[in-house]
């Protein structure tokens, strides 16, 4: 019964800073348990096949729309994986990765940013060191209980059912109302008349 409880208290997302969303510049994402559903699907032939959420896809297109770097850290090394990468047009995909947090500094470095300026979603042990050093962190509804114990949001979405959507639509929502704040419409706009 305790553990249920702890599991009901950890799985409710939390509330988060839109003034750390704000800030978000690169947003890089797991992709087993996070851009699928966990599972890994082979054929006897040898084929390996993975399920990726086409909202999730549009999701990243849209931040990459309004300027945000993205990126996909993995520890897999799949020609899947590149193929939706390239899909999507993934400017940062990183495969093979055993030391995500180091790849995630390094990337940021890279393109001028720190760590407060990254989001993050994972859903394993693996993510956990990156997870606890980005500017936000995310994970799945269906993530590991220590990992959704550590990060700033646990999705309502399940990993490959919009999780990363979620996340996406939550950081657009949040600069989308910075730059309202920074640049007012004009007089024009605000009363429904033309310019």
């Amino acid at each position: 019964m305790a553990q249920r409880t702890l599991m009901k208290r950890i799985a409710r997302p939390r509330k988060v800073s839109r003034k750390i969303l704000q800030c978000i510049r690169l947003f890089a994402t797991d992709v087993d348990g996070v851009l699928t559903d966990a599972g890994m699907y082979y054929a006897e032939s040898g084929d390996e096949w993975k399920k990726f959420n086409t909202r999730d896809g549009m999701g990243l297109k849209l931040l990459q729309k309004a300027g945000i770097v993205t990126a996909i850290v993995t520890q897999e090394r799949t020609k899947l994986v590149a193929r939706r990468a390239e899909k999507l047009a993934i400017p940062e995909l990183h495969q093979g990765v055993l030391d995500k947090l180091s790849l995630v500094r390094e990337m940021a470095a890279r393109h001028g940013l720190t760590l407060s300026q990254v989001a993050y979603i994972g859903d394993d042990v693996n993510d956990l060191e990156t997870l606890k050093e980005v500017g936000f962190s995310a994970t799945p509804a269906d993530g590991m209980p220590q990992v959704a114990a550590a990060v700033d949001y646990v999705c309502q979405k399940k990993g490959g059912e919009g999780a990363v959507r979620e996340i996406c639509e939550m950081i657009l929502a949040a600069q989308s109302s910075k730059s309202k704040v920074q640049s007012p419409k004009s007089e024009g706009s605000r009363t429904g008349k033309r310019s």
